[in-house]
């Protein structure tokens, strides 16, 4: 479980092809913690287990269907990725609970300043917009958001300086793709309303 607040960036060096897979290899600093084999770690968003631990980073497989539902099949190298360790117990939840599994690729459509913040729009597909509410909370490369408005195509978000300054989502244009992770609880929801018959 993750709390949608990234402590690191880093960038993926390598990937290769391991079966319908791929192994990657990304170059990171945790100011100077260790990380171990074995643990949880959300790269942009995805949950992801450790497979080896490097020099300057760590190595993880990213299975046939993590590389067909997110961006990490076709981020280009040395492109920046927000990393996040998983929550320990008692740990402060400062975001919105995460889990890391991406339900989709969303595509940023625009985005404009609002003083020194930015407000960016993203397009996604219609099966998630019913989980996406006015101030309600929505993942966006793994970090933690809380949605400015819900239209029939998106949504919208206001990113503030700091976020801007410590993730990738600065660096993001019109066009760029990002994956997406629904609010856990909007999903629950969603699914008793479902086997209840209850239209909202």
């Amino acid at each position: 479980m993750f709390t949608g607040l990234v402590t690191a960036t880093g960038s993926i060096i390598t990937r290769a092809s391991r079966g319908p897979g791929l192994r990657l290899s990304l170059k990171a600093l945790f100011n100077g913690e260790t990380l171990a084999v074995g643990e949880s770690i959300a790269v942009d968003g995805c949950c992801l287990s450790v497979a080896a631990v490097t020099a300057d980073g760590f190595e993880v497989d990213a299975s046939a269907e993590t590389v067909a539902r997110t961006t990490l099949g076709r981020q280009a190298s040395a492109g920046a990725v927000n990393l996040e360790r998983a929550l320990r117990m008692g740990e402060r939840l400062g975001g919105h609970w995460v889990t890391g599994h991406i339900d989709a690729i969303g595509q940023l459509v625009s985005r404009r300043s609002v003083g020194e913040a930015v407000a960016m729009t993203f397009a996604i597909p219609q099966s998630l917009r019913r989980f996406v509410a006015e101030k309600g909370s929505i993942a966006v490369n793994g970090v933690s958001l809380t949605v400015n408005a819900a239209t029939d195509a998106g949504f919208e978000v206001t990113v503030i300086p700091i976020t801007l300054a410590q993730t990738n989502l600065g660096r993001l244009a019109a066009g760029d793709c990002v994956n997406l992770e629904v609010d856990l609880i909007a999903r629950y929801v969603a699914r008793l309303m479902d086997a209840e018959g209850i239209t909202a």
